[in-house]
């Protein structure tokens, strides 16, 4: 890719972001960020925290505007939040300042990949499971809406995908 576009990754918790992101960007020798950590490297706490003291708006806000920055850079390759898309401001910086990769899982997946996570404050619940399903009926439209390119992250290595990617788009 000889013009470095931005890589924005989209998707619910599980689906691979920031792990993808990373091979993503050492295999085209970009800059990676996720707008998690980014969040939680200003903040000097977690994301579990911000959720608690501000509630789920506080950290939206503090998400939109990282969002904001990060797409501002060029040649990088941005994980972010599951829930970022569900911002219209986000959804459009995202699409015009770079290539929308929405990567697609299924619930087990996503579960199979979470279930020992306690950085996630949306499922530390009794029921994971009915939390995914309603985040997934709320938002996978958001992806779809903002997404260039849907690749299915379920039985393959995030190095994998992360070629499927680049060829994806190479290839475009």
């Amino acid at each position: 890719m000889a013009e470095k576009r931005n890589i924005f990754l989209v998707g619910p918790m599980g689906a691979g972001k920031s792990t993808i992101g990373r091979h993503l960007a050492q295999s085209l020798h970009m800059d990676f960020y996720d707008s998690d950590t980014v969040i939680e490297e200003r903040t000097g706490a977690d994301i579990a925290w911000v959720f608690d003291v501000e509630g789920e708006e506080g950290f939206r806000v503090r998400e939109e505007k990282v969002i904001d920055e990060l797409t501002q850079m060029q040649g990088i390759v941005l994980a972010t939040g599951g829930g970022s898309v569900k911002s219209k401001e986000s959804r459009n910086r995202l699409s015009a300042r770079g290539i929308v990769v929405y990567l697609e899982t299924t619930i087990e997946k996503q579960l199979a990949r979470t279930q020992r996570d306690k950085r996630r404050p949306l499922l530390q619940t009794d029921s994971p499971r009915d939390v995914l399903e309603d985040l997934a009926g709320k938002r996978n439209p958001l992806y779809e809406e903002v997404a260039d390119y849907v690749v299915r992250t379920d039985d393959q290595s995030a190095k994998v995908v992360a070629n499927q990617i680049i060829e994806l788009i190479e290839n475009h």
